[in-house]
């Protein structure tokens, strides 16, 4: 059987430098173009970086429909098994749910730190989401609400699904309940990175985060002219440069 096709412009990515790699996690409904100015970036500071594609994503909203949050997390490890063949220390940086799995997989795996970007640490108030296993069946899809780029020539060429799976929420949400039972035992250095004009996962998110994060090598990074997919936006050269001094810091002093 052939692989399914990806989407033109989403396919993972693989830049190669020198010993000290950097996992590129994009989100939810999204593709490995997201991440893809800040690999092209990093790389020429001499950080290898691998942007994966999350299992589901980058070919159709059917395929992310059957896939679970676990298969979400085995393509972040994936990735980073992939990267141990090159480098010796290796961060990982997530986006959206990116972020979310980047800290779930600091619980576990032996990275030097962790670059969350506008990552959830829970759902909005609703009451659907208590019987949401039942509601797929009634909603299969979840409209996406009014996008808030800055950039509207980002927004144009950005790479992602039209729409939510029910389904897809419905892992969402049992990741971050995972997440939240986790995050006091994430004690890897954590760079949280939030727009304060973020719609989609409000700026009170990176708050809880940092408060429950169980390091002592935490921060968070403010900007105040992007949306929700900062890396894309305006603030992204700001947000570039205070990851690689992150991850310069953290790679030279352990």
């Amino acid at each position: 059987m052939n692989d399914p096709q990806l989407m033109s412009g989403a396919e993972p990515f693989f830049f190669p430098a020198g010993e000290t790699g950097c996992l590129l996690v994009h989100g939810l409904t999204g593709t490995p173009k997201e991440m893809r100015w800040m690999g092209e970036f990093l790389v020429e500071q001499g950080i290898t970086v691998l942007g994966i594609r999350l299992s589901g994503h980058a070919i159709t909203p059917a395929s992310l429909e059957r896939t679970r949050w676990h298969d979400w997390l085995a393509s972040l490890e994936d990735g980073f098994h992939l990267l141990r063949h090159s480098c010796t220390k290796i961060f990982i940086c997530g986006l959206s749910l990116g972020g979310a799995l980047s800290l779930y997989a600091a619980s576990f795996l032996p990275v030097e730190g962790v670059i969350s970007i506008s990552a959830p640490y829970e759902l909005p108030p609703d009451w659907r989401l208590n019987f949401i296993r039942l509601f797929r069946y009634v909603q299969s899809r979840v409209p996406k609400d009014s996008p808030d780029w800055r950039d509207p020539q980002a927004a144009v060429d950005h790479l992602e699904y039209p729409y939510y799976p029910t389904a897809s929420i419905a892992e969402l949400r049992d990741l971050l309940a995972e997440l939240r039972q986790v995050l006091p035992q994430v004690k890897r250095p954590v760079l949280i990175i939030h727009s304060r004009a973020d719609r989609g996962v409000l700026p009170s998110n990176a708050e809880k985060i940092f408060t429950a994060l169980g390091s002592s090598a935490k921060e968070i990074l403010w900007v105040e002219n992007s949306g929700h997919v900062v890396v894309r936006e305006p603030d992204r050269h700001l947000v570039f440069e205070r990851a690689l001094q992150f991850i310069q810091h953290y790679s030279e002093s352990r």
